[in-house]
């Protein structure tokens, strides 16, 4: 298994392709627009740039991992060789539904279909292909190319050959490799997002500010970012899809989203990636949304 593809080239995208490609495996990074491919190259350029910085690798290191990726707006194109597509897409059930139908239709019959979905079913998305024994989740973590733990999704009919071979690869890697059930949000989701949703509730009661919430937990529990602050790393509309697919999928309340982080999402405060969230990003500086903001 060399040749690998991976859909999206936003944050998780261009971090697996980066990683895939670091090991030497031949990357076909596919996005819709040429813009978006240019922004993810750039993004692994950078990263690529501070390891070099770092001493972790060479300028040689560099050149021949960006030498591994080849960029396509084309999926039919992007996929036709590969033996393993990671699909990286937006958490939106109904796209990963239909780039996995397409799949279905332009990969060899061989090929494994891998999601990097952190909470959608992938026995789902494995029932929109004829090959559900060749679907498997592969939950990478952010940031790609630092984090070492892969949650490895088994769907009802995932056969046990796709599962080793998908935890073979990811030691390969250099990653540690987990088994996990088909349940919504799997493990890593189920037990954060629920965290940093208390959070969002205990800033939307006004019990604390967002520093002093996020002082509590890294001082207190030893985390090493606050949660609120974790959230807008993750992006606020992700958190919020997350939540509402454990929410749908388990009809519990105890999932139900926060009012204030709908609120957030739903006027373009998504965190980092939009200037602002919990936190300011502006000017490359870090600091406190006015608390006004948080007020219910």
């Amino acid at each position: 298994m060399k040749n690998i593809a991976v859909i999206g080239a936003g944050t998780m995208g261009n971090g697996i392709a980066h990683t895939f490609a670091q090991f030497d495996y031949k990357v076909n990074l596919i996005d819709i627009s040429q813009e978006s491919l240019d922004r993810g190259i750039a993004t692994i350029t950078k990263n690529l740039d501070r390891m070099v910085a770092k001493e972790k690798i060479s300028e040689e290191d560099k050149s021949r991992t960006l030498n591994n990726i080849t960029t396509f707006t084309d999926l039919e194109k992007g996929v036709k060789t590969t033996d393993l597509v990671v699909e990286a897409a937006t958490e939106n059930v109904d796209l990963k539904l239909k780039i996995f139908r397409d799949l279905e239709n332009f990969c060899d019959e061989n090929t494994i279909l891998a999601s990097n979905t952190s909470s959608i079913s992938i026995t789902q998305i494995a029932a929109v292909t004829k090959r559900p024994e060749k679907v498997i989740g592969m939950h990478f973590m952010n940031p790609v190319p630092i984090m070492k733990l892969v949650e490895i999704i088994k769907g009802y009919s995932t056969s046990q050959e796709t599962y080793k071979v998908i935890e073979d690869l990811s030691k390969k890697l250099n990653k540690v490799p987990v088994e996990v059930n088909d349940y919504p949000g799997f493990v890593a989701n189920r037990i954060l997002m629920p965290m940093i949703n208390e959070a969002i509730e205990t800033l939307y009661n006004g019990v604390a500010g967002v520093k002093e919430i996020d002082t509590v937990m890294m001082l207190g529990m030893a985390h090493p970012m606050g949660p609120l602050a974790l959230a807008d790393f993750i992006g606020l509309d992700v958190c919020l899809s997350i939540l509402n697919v454990m929410y749908d999928g388990f009809k519990n309340p105890k999932y139900a989203p926060c009012p204030l982080l709908v609120n957030m999402v739903m006027a373009g405060k998504l965190g980092a990636k939009s200037g602002e969230g919990f936190y300011d990003y502006s000017e490359n500086r870090k600091a406190e949304v006015v608390a006004a903001m948080f007020s219910k």
